[in-house]
Order: structure tokens, then sequence, then C-alpha cells
């Protein structure tokens, strides 16, 4: 008589273990994260000391610098919620999406006092876009995840948690005045990107990092830009 082989216990997959949250929300998001780069030219008399010590994607050398940032589709048609120390000075601006496809961006819409910009790309057809949360009910330990273009490296993910709330920051004409500390990794290049929760909602926009530290970056409170971009959004 053969006898059957019997199958090892436990699951199918690694991606089917219930321990692996980020997973799915991973897939249901990465098409609508953007990546950016910028040509600008950078004014010597701007504390450069500063921005690199908050924004570290600002090289601040030479006349003319490429720089790099990361945004995401707020609407099908194209919108992108963006940081506006992004694209500061942008003299062009181009971003590509996850599929390879890259546009160069018309800037829509800039608050240099908040950090916040609204870019438009073709859309021929409904573009996959990210449904905002709401800030104002995340709870400090809150799991949370951030994806951008760190370095330059494309739709990287990173996790950690909510490590404060209602923070104020201000820092060379940019006022923050409802941040959210998170020890989810944010390098130079994050900035723009969308910090999100287990539902897969916005629920910040991530722009600076304490250098040297451990793992201590800011993002915009959403509901806090709600406001400000509601004519942009479905």
């Amino acid at each position: 008589m053969k006898r059957r082989k019997r199958k090892p216990m436990g699951f199918e997959g690694p991606v089917l273990h219930p321990g692996n949250l980020f997973v799915p929300i991973v897939n249901a998001v990465r098409d609508a994260v953007i990546a950016i780069q910028t040509r600008e030219t950078v004014n010597a008399d701007f504390n450069r000391w500063l921005m690199q010590f908050l924004f570290p994607e600002w090289e601040g050398k030479g006349e003319e610098t490429r720089s790099f940032g990361s945004g995401f589709l707020i609407h099908p048609r194209g919108y992108i919620l963006t940081a506006e120390h992004v694209i500061h000075s942008a003299r062009s601006i181009w971003v590509k999406q996850r599929n390879g496809t890259v546009h160069q961006a018309r800037l829509v819409l800039a608050d240099a006092k908040r950090d916040f910009a609204v870019l438009q790309i073709p859309a021929p057809r409904p573009l996959p876009y990210l449904p905002l949360g709401r800030s104002g009910d995340a709870h400090v330990g809150e799991w949370v995840m951030a994806v951008g273009n760190p370095l330059g490296l494309e739709n990287t993910v990173t996790v950690g948690v909510i490590s404060a709330k209602d923070r104020p920051l201000r820092a060379k004409g940019y006022v923050y005045e409802n941040v959210l500390q998170t020890d989810a990794a944010i390098n130079p290049g994050n900035s723009g990107g969308p910090l999100i929760n287990l539902n897969a909602h916005v629920i910040g926009m991530n722009v600076a990092v304490v250098q040297p530290s451990q793992s201590i970056g800011f993002a915009i409170a959403i509901d806090s830009l709600k406001p400000y971009i509601r004519p942009y959004l479905p």
C-alpha cells in the first residue's frame, strides 16, 4: 500500500502568515506612490545648515543641483501631493510612476509656509490614488508605514509606530502646526511621501528627519492639509 506524503503543517507561503499585516497594504498603495526628481537653482543666501539638518535631500552645492523626493496621487485625474521643499526653486519637475512611466509634472499649487504642493500629470485614464484618512483619530503607538523614494530607491517601504502627536515645528519659513512624529525610517528622498495606517489610508505626509538621530522623523498630519487641497480631491 502506497503511503501518501503528509504536507508539512503551516501556511502555504510566508505572505499568508497572519503576522504579515503590511503585505496587503503595500500591494494596495504602491501604484499611487510617485518618485520625483527636479532640477533646481540653489539660493546661496539660504540657510543651508538648517535645511540639511531637517531636509537632507537639499544638497546646497553649486548654483544648480538635482534633487529628489516623493509624492502620492490624491485624485484619479493625476493630482499629486508632495512637500513644497521638494520642488522649491525647481526649473523642471519630473515624476516616475511605479510602472516606469515618466512625466513632466505641472505645478498647480505651492504653499511655502505650510510646506505642501500639488502637481498634476496627464491622466488619459483614471489613475490609482490614495484615500485620505483622519490623522486626528490616530493614536501614539499605532503601526504606520512610510513609502517613498529615499536616496533614489523607488517604492521603498519602512514601518514603525506613531511616536508622538501634535508636535509644533517651525523651520526657516515652514510652519508645521500639527506634526506626527514616527520611528518609521524616513531618509533623504522620503519627503512628500505618504505615512499610511493599517487601513491603507494616508494620515500624514513625510517632511523631515532629525540627523543624526535614531528614528526621529516627522509627517504633516493630513487633517491640517485637507482644507487647502480639497479642490484636488475626488
